[in-house]
């Protein structure tokens, strides 16, 4: 696939050079007819006739080669493995599938063996390391040969028609090709199609995530009363059985919810001050080589695995806040903490990384603003301190609050760093030094081992998804009305 995607390009990238020479052929064979384009614009439109077909082909064939193949194999399953459900039978044509890439491994009489019932597939492909499972039967070998033939057969077929379709419209746009052609307004409307078309990818993907979550939430929500998971204080999901307590399970959002947004403050209130005065700093006040080695190295925090701070929170974070917790709590009357699982070491560490984000964006919309206001504001007497803070930074306003805004959602949908430096409990508590957990974390566990999409337990997963969207649509709203409010001002 990938080969014939790269040959398809190949080929436009060749129509596109002999666009362009035939465009210019054209504009020195003295016909007293100017070119109505640039002769790139006539390379570009044979450049998109040539891949453009072939690659909607291509795709089309991708997705009906594999039912047309299956279909055909499946006519040749036993009647009990037609007769299973669509879960067995799609396990069943995946190892098929497997031992058709092997075939080369088994020997003739090995075939045979399984054809005849001799051995069971599975006493066979197991030593040649073809992993399958006791499902299949004496038709394995038929079935395996069956789609292998027909697989290479489409592939074959496949590349034949995708590179016929490429040289035919190649030929066809390429007699289209005459002074008068408008080959400019030909590729700017496809590039519009183009940028459309991402576009309704972008909205259809949310689309599909948020009536996929609300599917599934909606399931989740005819068994469970909404009351009982939105205002529910207890965590406990162990539907239908009971619980230490003597009571039945309970799917309490509250105390998730303010894990989640404990540890997001404790966050944001770490990374917002720092991320923002360094990029001040960086942008107004550092020299050109300062500039040059320190960015680098703050960005290089953005690209530290998460794992990796959750070891850095357990080993040396977790402690010192423990130590200062069991310092600081006695003198109030409270018990020292006992573990260094809290939530202020999820947020510290979480904070810690989220910084670049938030500095690394908010240095390139300080620079962003135009010279001409810090030159008025010098201009009037204004000190350069002065002039950050009345001109620059409410200039900057509505980029840093994007800035800021991308930062929440980071730690928000954070869970690595939750699960090894806050714990797992679900419980409601305004002491800082406690284990708490998040959303996230319980979306995961609940979705974690051999599930079924049909108990709550599993369900649930879905609803807190629903919730934690919510969550984050509302922030984008409040967001959206800070900036729209500024822009107004200063623009």
């Amino acid at each position: 696939m990938l080969g014939l995607i790269g040959i398809v390009l190949v080929l436009s990238v060749l129509a596109f050079v002999a666009g362009s020479l035939r465009a210019l052929t054209l504009a020195r064979a003295g016909t007293g007819r100017m070119l109505h384009s640039r002769a790139s614009y006539h390379g570009g439109f044979l450049a998109i006739m040539t891949a453009v077909p072939a690659l909607f082909v291509l795709a089309f064939w991708a997705f009906g080669q594999p039912m047309v193949v299956e279909g055909q194999v499946d006519r040749l399953l036993p009647p009990e493995v037609q007769s299973a459900s669509a879960l067995e039978r799609s396990v069943i044509m995946g190892q098929i599938k497997r031992v058709s890439q092997n075939l080369d491994a088994l020997s003739d009489e090995e075939k045979e063996a399984i054809r005849s019932g001799e051995k069971p597939p599975v006493a066979v492909l197991l030593p040649k390391g073809i992993p399958v499972s006791g499902v299949l039967g004496a038709y394995t070998i038929d079935a395996a040969e069956t789609y292998a033939k027909l697989t290479a057969l489409a592939e074959f077929w496949r590349l034949a028609v995708v590179l016929g379709v490429a040289i035919l419209c190649f030929f066809i746009g390429y007699t289209r090709l005459k002074p008068e052609f408008r080959a400019r307004n030909h590729v700017e409307r496809a590039i519009l199609v183009f940028l459309i078309v991402c576009s309704t990818i972008a909205i259809l993907t949310t689309v599909g995530i948020v009536l996929s979550m609300l599917s599934e939430s909606i399931d989740f929500f005819s068994r469970i009363p909404p009351a009982s998971f939105f205002f529910g204080t207890v965590w406990d999901p162990r539907f239908g059985g009971v619980t230490r307590a003597g009571a039945e399970g309970q799917f309490g959002l509250i105390p998730l919810l303010w894990g989640t947004l404990y540890i997001s403050l404790i966050a944001m209130l770490v990374a917002v001050p720092i991320g923002l005065n360094a990029a001040i700093f960086l942008s107004e006040y550092a020299s050109k080589r300062v500039r040059f080695f320190a960015k680098p190295l703050l960005e290089l925090l953005a690209g530290i695995p998460t794992i990796v701070y959750g070891f850095f929170a357990i080993v040396t974070v977790g402690p010192v806040v423990q130590a200062f917790g069991a310092w600081l709590l006695p003198l109030f009357g409270l018990e020292a903490p006992t573990s260094a699982s809290s939530v202020l070491t999820a947020g510290i560490v979480m904070g810690m990384m989220i910084i670049p984000f938030v500095s690394s964006l908010s240095d390139d919309i300080i620079n962003a603003v135009p010279q001409s206001l810090r030159d008025g504001s010098y201009g009037l007497g204004a000190t350069q301190s002065e002039t950050i803070k009345r001109v620059i930074l409410p200039a900057a306003l509505p980029g840093i609050v994007g800035a800021i805004l991308l930062a929440v959602s980071r730690a928000i949908g954070e869970t690595m760093i939750v699960v090894m430096a806050a714990g797992v409990a679900a419980t409601i508590s305004p002491n800082p030094f406690e284990s708490m957990t998040t959303i996230t974390v319980k979306i995961v566990s609940q979705l974690t081992g051999d599930t079924e999409f049909t108990s709550p337990q599993t369900l649930v997963a879905f609803a807190l998804g629903l919730t934690l969207f919510a969550v984050t649509l509302v922030l984008n709203v409040i967001a959206l009305q800070i900036v729209r409010h500024y822009r107004e001002q200063y623009e």
